[in-house]
């Protein structure tokens, strides 16, 4: 489709990073003095501002990883982007080239035993679970699949032999799917517990996909054969047709049952502007989009088709925020790059296109990612 309108709204109202990232990633029309200037009003943000006041000596950034915001009463982080979870996702999306100092210093950070031990030991509860850090890896939900993933999110995923090995564990997951036609082969289920939540569980060192998995293979290209291209088209299209809505799910991990980081055990849904399906909606499309297979994917032909049809009149994304659910998930409410919500590019919704902005950039972005998707069956 015409996209003019689009480019056009973005190019007048949109903030440096959109701006950035419009001109790099779609039109490849960005001078190196061009690119520059915009990389220099990037660093000058409010949250990279920020974020860079929470850099280390060590070059770690803030402290644990997707972990407490306080314990026993103690406030443990000034904003959310003293994490360095957040702070990585915030050097992705904002497109902070991987050799910048603190990108460098925070994946070298990552990739030392003798820093992550003593990062993850500020508090009682992060000793033993940086001890603990590869159970569960199978399925994505350890602390080593949070790393592993940042890094690759930081364009350092294809070089490094154990991020690589990661990979390998994120295609099994996602052959583990085609493998069942139904949830129940793989769960178990204690008819005794006294749980207040006894769901189905799956044990730590089952293989299963979910929104880290899906990262890691998003972000990086070695594993890219068409054997694997074609697994993951047919594997993502199974779990839609297999998948309940109202699947549940635990993980059996030393001796606890714990919540899943957004196991692919449900239906995802393709994109509509009525429609605010959950806290992370438009994430999992884009990185499904990332693989380089959404011309074979269900979901991600009939989110093209509704997008187009949303940008039609004016170019403009618009979601509809009336209804009671859209209103709970709605994208303004994003603040911050936690693991917990969609991509927010825009320094702050303060003026009326801000948003605008952000919803009609990941338009641009989606139909451009399934445009150039190369992988057919």
């Amino acid at each position: 489709m015409n996209v003019s309108k689009s480019i056009d709204f973005l190019l007048e109202n949109a903030g440096p990073v959109i701006q950035y990232r419009l001109r790099k990633e779609i039109l490849g029309s960005l001078s190196s003095s061009d690119e520059e200037k915009f990389l220099e009003q990037i660093y000058q943000t409010p949250y990279f501002k920020l974020l860079q006041g929470y850099v280390k000596p060590n070059g770690y950034i803030g402290s644990g990883m997707h972990s407490w915001d306080n314990w026993r009463g103690v406030q443990l982080h000034e904003t959310p982007l003293q994490d360095g979870e957040t702070a990585a996702r915030l050097l992705s999306y904002y497109a902070v080239p991987k050799k910048h100092p603190i990108v460098v210093n925070h994946v070298t950070a990552m990739r030392d035993e003798d820093i992550l031990r003593e990062e993850f030991s500020y508090i009682p509860p992060e000793i033993p679970r940086f001890e603990h850090r590869f159970d569960s890896l199978n399925n994505g939900n350890s602390l080593m699949a949070l790393i592993y993933t940042l890094q690759a999110m930081l364009n350092y995923g294809d070089g490094n032999e154990d991020v690589r090995e990661f990979q390998q564990i994120s295609l099994k997951g996602f052959r583990r799917v085609l493998e069942i036609s139904s949830l129940d082969e793989l769960t178990k289920f204690d008819k005794n517990a006294k749980r207040s939540y006894n769901y189905p569980y799956i044990e730590a060192d089952e293989y299963f996909p979910n929104s880290y998995t899906l990262a890691m293979l998003a972000y990086t290209k070695n594993w890219r054969t068409d054997e694997n291209m074609k697994m993951l088209t047919d594997s993502i299209n199974h779990i839609n047709t297999i998948m309940k809505p109202d699947n549940n799910m635990h993980i059996h991990i030393n001796g606890k049952f714990v919540v899943p980081c957004f196991a692919f055990c449900r239906p995802l849904r393709a994109f509509n502007a009525d429609i605010i399906d959950s806290i992370l909606y438009r994430r999992p499309l884009t990185e499904i989009a990332m693989l380089g297979i959404g011309k074979n994917v269900d979901i991600i032909r009939e989110s093209v088709a509704n997008i187009e049809e949303a940008l039609s009149g004016n170019g403009i994304l618009r979601l509809n925020f009336e209804l009671p659910h859209n209103k709970r998930y709605s994208p303004k409410k994003i603040e911050y790059p936690t693991p917990y919500v969609d991509v927010r590019l825009e320094p702050d919704y303060k003026s009326k296109t801000a948003l605008l902005c952000d919803l009609t950039f990941w338009a641009l972005q989606f139909l451009h990612l399934y445009d150039i998707a190369n992988f057919t069956l």
